[in-house]
């Protein structure tokens, strides 16, 4: 496909000082320069996305801007040869959806480099029901397996339990026979977490300043998703040896603690970036998330919606209103 296709898209402006989304019909000549041309049938609703929406400039440096970090469909034009022609893949992170046109459009041009095969157990739809934050849990697993923890060790713990991400760790660490306990501070979705798998809801003055350096340990790994004073509270709870994988700020991108938990414990404190990684490190969690790490209960709760649900859903995100998987789907 090299002629011009105008779309839809859900495009930000910035009016007055305020930011203001709406649909508007597009052309595919104004997308960037790049190898693969992609339609876009799915993408998936995350948090950066609510902060590029709302103006943030640490996200999105100008506007007008269409969000979207998360975007699954067909390749119609490829100037290298790969992706294909009529190739299914799904793209996340890099830059998509922060200064480069995302997925809340219905085409998007991206390097080449940014696509990835889409796992043949999944349709675009299943895809981006994971998107960034599945991904992220899944990388957020995979390091605390890979640093050694076992189920017989004890207790693992999941800030933020009931957002994109937490949901998918929580149901996941379940399914691969971890005792979870789930910190929310949502109590209308303490029931869903059960379902998911926890054993135990906590709620979010779990992790509540503690003077102490050092507090009884009680986890042997944690995915935490907050940031801020959860996580300095959380590394002091953890079993010697044990690990924490980071990913997320919403509580702030300070963490005021002391060296004790990791001199006198051995905590391994992980960072997980799901953004920049090579695309063969995603292809390896999507691969275990289409198959043995499936999340079916996940899959089942998420919720779809169409390109004028995104101003509400975005702003809920914002609020600390939202929880669990949301989907765009751009027939609807």
């Amino acid at each position: 496909m090299t002629e011009t296709t105008e779309y839809q898209a859900w495009r930000v402006h910035e009016k007055d000082g305020k930011y203001v989304g709406a649909e508007e019909t597009l052309s595919t000549d104004d997308l960037p320069d790049n190898d693969v041309l992609i339609r876009v049938s799915h993408s998936s609703l995350n948090y950066k996305d609510a902060l590029s929406a709302a103006g943030n400039k640490g996200v999105t440096r100008s506007f007008p801007h269409t969000p979207g970090i998360d975007a699954a469909g067909e390749v119609v034009a490829s100037k290298s040869g790969n992706p294909t022609l009529g190739q299914k893949v799904l793209v996340t992170g890099y830059d998509l959806g922060m200064n480069t046109p995302g997925g809340f459009g219905e085409y998007i041009r991206v390097p080449s480099g940014w696509c990835v095969p889409m796992p043949s157990a999944w349709s675009a739809h299943t895809a981006m029901i994971y998107g960034t934050a599945g991904l992220t849990a899944g990388l957020c697993v995979d390091k605390l397996l890979r640093m050694g923890l076992k189920p017989e060790q004890g207790k693992v713990v999941v800030t933020g339990a009931s957002g994109a991400v937490g949901t998918v760790a929580v149901e996941l660490l379940a399914k691969l026979g971890y005792e979870v306990v789930a910190i929310s501070g949502k109590d209308k979705q303490h029931g869903e977490l059960k379902k998911l798998g926890a054993s135990e809801i906590r709620g979010r003055n779990e992790l509540d300043h503690e003077k102490k350096p050092l507090v009884r340990p009680e986890f042997a790994g944690a995915v935490d998703t907050v940031g801020g004073g959860a996580l300095a509270e959380l590394l002091k709870r953890i079993q010697p040896g044990g690990s924490v994988a980071c990913c997320g700020l919403v509580a702030g991108t300070e963490v005021q603690t002391t060296v004790l938990p990791f001199i006198l414990r051995g905590v391994n404190l992980l960072g997980v970036d799901s953004v920049e990684i090579p695309a063969a490190e995603k292809q390896a969690i999507w691969d275990k998330l289409s198959g043995p790490w499936r999340c079916a209960k996940t899959e089942a709760s998420a919720r779809d919606i169409g390109r004028s649900g995104l101003d509400d859903a975005l702003k809920a995100f914002l609020a600390g209103d939202s929880h669990g998987k949301i989907v765009l789907d751009h027939s609807r």
